[in-house]
C-alpha cells in the first residue's frame, strides 16, 4: 500500500488580484502570450519586487518565475509557502500591468540532500517511478545532468502513477488559484534522454505496461520488438506513448483552467520536428492543439548555441519556426534558444542579436537567456534595446500572418513518426529551398489541409497517409491544382495531368548538396522541379540565397520578411556580410505606399519604379541582419 501524502488545500476560488493595465485589447485568436518578450527569475517570498522592478526595467513583458512545486518533493508534499510567493509576483506583476507565468517540473521530481533523508520519492514511492524493460527505476544522481546537485536524489515519474497524478493535478488547482497567468510544464517527457537511457523507449513500469495492455490488448514488455519500426505492435506503442503526454496535458491545461479560465498552459519542449520529438514522447504538433503555447527549447545536432551556428544551421532552425508557427494554428511560439556562452572569439550582444533577428522574422517570441540557464542575460543592456524594438513594432511581427500565393509543403505526422530522417531531409530540403529562391509557401499539416488554397502542394518523401487525407488529395487534385510527389508515393491517386511525379527525390538531394557544401549549393540545381511547380505567386524577390525569405500578408497588407545567414561562421564571426540589391517586384503595387523595416532600425519608406510589364520594382536598402519590407495601396488606413 502506498503512504498516503498530505495534501494541503487551497480554495478553488480565484485569490482577488490586481489586473490594474491588464485591459490589452488584441485581435480575435491572440492574446498576451502572442506578444511576450521574456526574463526569467528564481522566486522566493522575498524578492516579488526586486522581480518585478527588474523585469520593468529591462522591459520584459511576460515575467517566468521558478520555484517549481511539484518538481521538488518537499514542496510536492507541502506546497503551502511557495503558493504564497506565486501569489504574491502574480499581483506585483499585474499592478505593474505586466504579466506572470511560473515553472513547474513535468515527470521530474528531484529531493534536495536524500543521502540524509528517508523521506524521498524513490524511497516512499518506488512503484511511482519509470522504468526499463529490465526493471532499472529511473532514478539519478548528482553529475547526471548540470541541474542535479550532489546528493540529490532526481527520478523521473510515470505519469499513469495514479496516486501521483491526482496530487499532481491538486498542485496544478492550487497554482491556478493563485491568480498567476500561466503555469510553464518543463519537458513532460519519457525518460529517453539521459546517459544510458537513449534507446530504452521507456517506460516499462506497472502502470504504463497496464494503460498499455488495456487499450491495445498487447503486453508492452513481450509484444514488442523494440526499436524496429516494422514491428506494427511497436508502432502502436510509438503512438501510444505520445498520446500519453498529449492527454497529461490536456489534463493539466484542464484543471488549470477548472479554477481560472483565463490562465495559460505551455509546455517546455526540446524536441522539434525531428525522430527526438518520437522518442521522447513529447510532440509539438499534438500538443498545440491542447495548450495554449509551447516554449521551444529547441536544439539539434551541433547547432544549439547561436554563437556556434553555421548558415545552413540558421536555415534549418528557421524551417523548425516556420513548422512550429504552422501547428500553432495562430497559437504563440516562443524560442528558449541561447545565444552565447563564453565564446572568446565571438561578441555575445552580436550572437543576442542574431538570436532575436532569426525568431521574430519567423513569428516567433524571443526569451533572452545566458548559455544554457533560462534566467539572467547575457547583456542587460542589449536585451532592453532589443525587447524595447520589438515593442515597438510587435504588431508587424506577431499580428496574424496570412498566406496570400503560397507553395503549400506538407508536414506529415505519422510519416515522421515512423519515417523520421528518410522524411525530414526531404522537407528540409523543400523548404531550405524554396526560402532560398524566396517563393511564398505554406507549412500544410493534417490540421489545416482542408484551408490551403494554394494552387500547388508538395508532399515531400510523404510515406503515410490516412484515408481523410487521402480524399482531400483526391478533390484538390480533381480541382486542377498540382500536387507534387517528391520520393515516396502514398496517395494512390495514379497518374494524372497535374500528379507530378518525382522519384528521385528533390528534396533528399538538395539537403546533400547543402551539407556537402552550403556556399556552393545552387538552387537553380532544382530548376526543372521548380519550373513545374507554377509559383502563382505576384511578388517577386531578388536576393542572396544566404537570405532566408518569408511572405505573408499582416492586415491584408503583403509583407517580406528577411533574415541574412551571410557571412555567419559558427564560433569566429557573428557579423554578417550586408546585402545590397535587394529588390521586390509587385504585381499590383498601385498608387499605394511601401516601407522598409531594418532590424533595430526604423521604418523608412520605399519609392517604386513603374516598370514596362505593369510591375512595380522597389530596391530595398541594404540589409544587415534582417528586415522587413511591406506595401500599402491607396485606401489602407
Amino acid at each position: 500500500m502506498m503512504k498516503p501524502i498530505p495534501v494541503v488545500f487551497l480554495s478553488l476560488v480565484l485569490i482577488s488580484v490586481s489586473l490594474v493595465g491588464l485591459a490589452a485589447s488584441y485581435p480575435p485568436g491572440q492574446d498576451w502570450t502572442n506578444y511576450v518578450r521574456i526574463g526569467a527569475y528564481g522566486l522566493q517570498l522575498n524578492n516579488t519586487d526586486k522581480i518585478v522592478a527588474s523585469a520593468q526595467d529591462s522591459n520584459v513583458f511576460g515575467i517566468e518565475v521558478d520555484n517549481d512545486i511539484p518538481g521538488r518533493y518537499e514542496s510536492f508534499v507541502n506546497p503551502e509557502e511557495k503558493l504564497k510567493a506565486i501569489h504574491d509576483v502574480a499581483e506585483k506583476a499585474h499592478r505593474a500591468g505586466n504579466r506572470a507565468f511560473v515553472y513547474i517540473a513535468g515527470t521530474e521530481c528531484i529531493t534536495a540532500n536524500a543521502d540524509a533523508t528517508p523521506h524521498t520519492l524513490a524511497k516512499e514511492h518506488p512503484d511511482w517511478l519509470q522504468r526499463k524493460i529490465t526493471g532499472e527505476p529511473a532514478i539519478f544522481g548528482g553529475g547526471s545532468a548540470f541541474w542535479i546537485r550532489k546528493g540529490d536524489e532526481d527520478v523521473w515519474v510515470s505519469p499513469y502513477a495514479s496516486e501521483w497524478r491526482k496530487t499532481y493535478m491538486q498542485r496544478v488547482r492550487q497554482i491556478a488559484g493563485t491568480g498567476i497567468d500561466g503555469i510553464y510544464v518543463d519537458i513532460p517527457y519519457w525518460m529517453t534522454h539521459f546517459d544510458g537511457w537513449e534507446d530504452t523507449w521507456a517506460s516499462f513500469d506497472d502502470y504504463t505496461v497496464a494503460a498499455f495492455k488495456k487499450e491495445t490488448g498487447l503486453d508492452a514488455k513481450k509484444d514488442l520488438k523494440l526499436g524496429d519500426f516494422s514491428d506494427p505492435n511497436f508502432r502502436k506503442w510509438v503512438e501510444f506513448r505520445i498520446r500519453t503526454f498529449t492527454d497529461f496535458m490536456h489534463e493539466i491545461d484542464a484543471n488549470a483552467k477548472a479554477v481560472n479560465p483565463e490562465i495559460k498552459t505551455i509546455p517546455e519542449i526540446y524536441p522539434g520536428i525531428e525522430e527526438q520529438a518520437v522518442r521522447v514522447g513529447a510532440d509539438v504538433y499534438s500538443l498545440y492543439g491542447v495548450v495554449d503555447a509551447i516554449a521551444h527549447e529547441y536544439s539539434f545536432g551541433s547547432g544549439g548555441m547561436a554563437s556556434a551556428r553555421k548558415p545552413l544551421v540558421w536555415f534549418e532552425y528557421q524551417v523548425g519556426m516556420h513548422s512550429f508557427r504552422a501547428f500553432a494554428q495562430g497559437k504563440a511560439t516562443w524560442i528558449l534558444n541561447y545565444s552565447w556562452d563564453g565564446d572568446k572569439k565571438v561578441d555575445k550582444t552580436e550572437a543576442m542579436m542574431n538570436l532575436a533577428m532569426s525568431e521574430i522574422m519567423a513569428g516567433a517570441n524571443f526569451w533572452d537567456a545566458p548559455g544554457h540557464s533560462m534566467a539572467g542575460s547575457n547583456d542587460l543592456p542589449t536585451r532592453k534595446k532589443i525587447f524595447s524594438w520589438i515593442q515597438a513594432h510587435e504588431k508587424t511581427f506577431y499580428l496574424p500572418r496570412d498566406p496570400v500565393h503560397p507553395v503549400g509543403v506538407y508536414f506529415s505526422p505519422d510519416t515522421r513518426n515512423i519515417y523520421a530522417d528518410e522524411f525530414i531531409r526531404s522537407y528540409r530540403g523543400i523548404l531550405v529551398l524554396l526560402m532560398q529562391k524566396h517563393w511564398e509557401f505554406q507549412v500544410v499539416t493534417p490540421r489545416n489541409l482542408a484551408d490551403f488554397k494554394g494552387e500547388t502542394l508538395v508532399l515531400p518523401d510523404v510515406r503515410m497517409l490516412h484515408d481523410q487525407e487521402k480524399d482531400w488529395l483526391r478533390k484538390f487534385v480533381e480541382k486542377g491544382r498540382t500536387l507534387a510527389i517528391t520520393g515516396a508515393d502514398a496517395t494512390q491517386l495514379g497518374e494524372a495531368p497535374n500528379v507530378l511525379q518525382f522519384p528521385k527525390d528533390p528534396g533528399t538531394d538538395y539537403m546533400s548538396a547543402l551539407e556537402s557544401d552550403f556556399e556552393r549549393a545552387d538552387p537553380d540545381s532544382q530548376a526543372e522541379f521548380l519550373k513545374r511547380l507554377k509559383n502563382t505567386s505576384e511578388i517577386e524577390v531578388t536576393a542572396s540565397p544566404m537570405v532566408a525569405t518569408s511572405i505573408a500578408a499582416v492586415e491584408g497588407k503583403p509583407h517580406i520578411f528577411f533574415a541574412n545567414f551571410a557571412g555567419l561562421r559558427g564560433r569566429v564571426n557573428p557579423v554578417q556580410t550586408p546585402q545590397t540589391g535587394v529588390r521586390v517586384r509587385m504585381a499590383k503595387a498601385g498608387k499605394g505606399k511601401a516601407f522598409f523595416l531594418p532590424f533595430l532600425g526604423d521604418v523608412q519608406e520605399v519609392s517604386g519604379v513603374h516598370e514596362s510589364d505593369g510591375r512595380t520594382s522597389y530596391a530595398l536598402p541594404t540589409i544587415t541582419k534582417g528586415a522587413v519590407f511591406w506595401y500599402e495601396d491607396g485606401d489602407a488606413k
